[in-house]
C-alpha cells in the first residue's frame, strides 16, 4: 500500500534524497568558501559573525566576494541572482548608486560627530511626508527603534503592558518574545539569558482575532499594541478584510496606542503598508531598507503622542533615559537615508517593483499548480512567499503549522545551487529595482526543476 502523503504533498524520502544530493553538490562547488569557513572557525563563535548566519541550509557558510544590484558573487566565483537581498536590508539593490555616491561624498566631510546636521532635518521632513506622522527620531536598527518606542510609550501613558501578536518578531526586543502555546502565554523557549518573566508585562493574542484583542485590552493597562500590519516573520499572514479598520478604534477606545513596525512591509509603497491602505497608526518604526544597506532606522510619532513623550521626558529626573546610542543619526547614516528617500523610495520605483513581484508571484502559482501541490502564494508589494498550505494562514499558529523545516532547507539549498537565493527563513522572496524579467524566469525555472525532483515517484 502506498503511504499517505504528508500535508505538504511531498514524500519525506524525496526531501532527504534531494537534501543529500544538494549538500554534496554544494561541497564540491564551493571549496574556497569551505576553506574560509574552516579558518574562521578558529576565532568566530559558531564560525560566523552572528550565530544565526548558520540558519542557511548550506553545509558550511557561503562567503560573499561582492554584491551589486540584484547579483551576488561568492568567493568561488559563482554569480547568483539574489531574491533575499539581505532580508530587506538591500531592498533597493546592493550598493544602489544614489546611496553609494552619497556615502562617498559624506565620507570626505565626516563620519560621526554626535551633533545635528542639515540632513537630519531633511530626512525627518521626507519621512513625515511619506508616512503622515509629523515627528521623528532615529536609531541604528529597527530593534533599537522598537525598544526606544516602547520606552517612550510606557513613559507617556504611565502603563506597563505591551500587547503583541502570536508569532511576531520585532528584532531582539526582549518584551516581544512571548508566544501562545496551547492557547496560553509562554516565554519563548529559545530566548537566551532572560532572567525576568516577560509574561507579567507582555500580553499576546492571535492575529486577526478581534475578540481576543478586545479582551486583552479590557483591563486598561496596555501602553501599546506593537504589530507588523502584515505578519512577515512567521510566514506571511495578511490581515482579514476590515481587521485593522476595526482594531484601531478598538485599541484607542481602551486608551492604548498602535505602533506599526513597517521594516518589512515598507515593500508595500513609499509610505509603507499603513499609508497604502489608509490606516493611521500612532507610531511607525522603519529599519533595514531605509539607508539602502547602511545600519540605520527611524521612528515617527503623531503630534499627540510626540507631545506626551516630550512631556514625559521633561518631567523625568535628569540622567540616562535608556533611549539612544552614540552613533545614532551619524553623518553617514543620515546621508544614506536622504539618498534613499529622495531617489529610491519613490512611486515610480515602487511601481516597477510591484509589477515585477506580481509576475514572480503569478509564476510561482503556475509552477505549484503544474505540479499539483497544495501550496499558496502571498504577495505584499515587492515581497512574496510560498507556503506549504492550500490557503493562506490567518494567524501565527496556522502559519507555524504550515512550516516544514526539512523541506524548506532542501528547497533553499537546491535553488542556491542553481544560481538563485531566497531568504533562509521560511520561503520569502524580494525584488529590487535591478531585478529583471530574466532573473524572475531564472528563479521560476529553478523552482520548477526542483519541484520536478521532489514530486518524482
Amino acid at each position: 500500500m502506498t503511504p499517505l502523503l504528508p500535508a505538504t504533498g511531498i514524500r519525506p524520502g524525496r526531501v532527504r534524497q534531494l537534501a543529500e544530493a544538494e549538500r554534496a553538490r554544494y561541497v564540491a562547488d564551493n571549496p574556497r568558501s569551505q576553506a574560509l569557513a574552516a579558518r574562521a572557525a578558529g576565532h568566530l563563535m559558531f564560525g560566523v559573525p552572528l550565530h544565526w548566519m548558520n540558519d542557511w541550509a548550506t553545509p558550511f557558510p557561503l562567503h560573499v566576494a561582492h554584491a551589486h544590484g540584484a547579483r551576488l558573487t561568492d568567493v568561488d566565483g559563482h554569480e547568483r541572482v539574489d531574491f533575499c537581498l539581505g532580508d530587506t536590508g538591500a531592498m533597493f539593490g546592493h550598493s544602489p548608486a544614489p546611496v553609494a555616491a552619497a556615502l562617498a561624498a559624506q565620507a570626505q566631510r565626516g563620519l560621526t560627530t554626535m551633533l545635528a546636521s542639515e540632513d537630519a532635518g531633511t530626512v525627518a521632513g521626507l519621512l513625515a511626508a511619506r508616512f503622515g506622522l509629523p515627528f521623528w527620531q532615529f536609531a541604528m536598527t529597527a530593534t533599537d527603534a522598537n525598544r526606544f518606542v516602547l520606552r517612550w510609550l510606557r513613559a507617556a501613558t504611565g502603563r506597563r503592558v505591551l500587547l503583541v501578536f502570536n508569532g511576531c518578531y520585532h528584532g531582539t526586543v526582549d518584551d516581544v518574545f512571548v508566544d501562545l502555546v496551547d492557547g496560553r502565554p509562554q516565554q519563548r523557549a529559545s530566548l537566551l539569558g532572560q532572567v525576568h518573566d516577560l509574561t507579567t508585562t507582555t500580553r499576546v493574542v492571535e492575529f486577526n482575532d478581534l475578540t481576543a484583542l478586545e479582551a486583552a485590552l479590557a483591563p486598561g493597562d496596555v501602553a501599546c499594541v506593537l504589530a507588523e500590519p502584515v505578519m512577515t516573520n512567521i510566514g506571511m499572514v495578511l490581515p482579514d478584510p476590515g481587521f485593522w479598520e476595526a482594531a484601531i478604534p478598538l485599541i484607542h477606545r481602551h486608551g492604548a496606542r498602535l505602533v506599526m513596525d513597517e521594516t518589512h512591509t515598507v515593500s508595500s509603497g513609499p509610505g509603507g503598508y499603513a499609508r497604502a491602505h489608509g490606516l493611521a497608526p500612532d507610531a511607525v518604526v522603519l529599519g533595514k531598507p531605509l539607508g539602502g544597506g547602511m545600519p540605520c532606522a527611524a521612528y515617527g510619532f503623531s503630534a499627540e503622542l510626540a507631545a506626551a513623550a516630550q512631556a514625559a521626558k521633561r518631567a523625568a529626573p535628569p540622567g540616562h533615559s535608556g533611549i539612544g546610542t552614540t552613533l545614532t543619526a551619524n553623518l553617514l547614516a543620515m546621508a544614506a537615508m536622504r539618498a534613499t528617500l529622495s531617489e529610491l523610495m519613490t512611486p515610480a520605483v515602487y511601481a516597477g517593483l510591484h509589477a515585477r513581484c506580481t509576475r514572480l508571484a503569478e509564476g510561482l502559482r503556475g509552477v505549484i499548480a503544474r505540479h499539483g501541490l497544495p501550496w499558496c502564494v502571498t504577495q505584499v508589494g515587492a515581497r512574496c512567499e510560498f507556503q506549504f498550505c492550500a490557503t493562506p494562514p490567518r494567524n501565527g499558529t496556522e502559519a507555524e503549522a504550515a512550516m516544514d523545516d526539512a523541506l524548506e532547507h532542501a528547497l533553499h539549498l537546491a535553488l542556491l545551487n542553481r544560481g538563485v537565493m531566497i531568504t533562509p527563513f521560511h520561503n520569502m522572496m524580494l525584488v529590487c529595482p535591478d531585478t529583471s524579467d530574466a532573473d524572475v524566469e531564472r528563479l521560476l525555472a529553478a523552482f520548477d526543476a526542483v519541484l520536478q525532483e521532489l514530486v518524482a515517484p
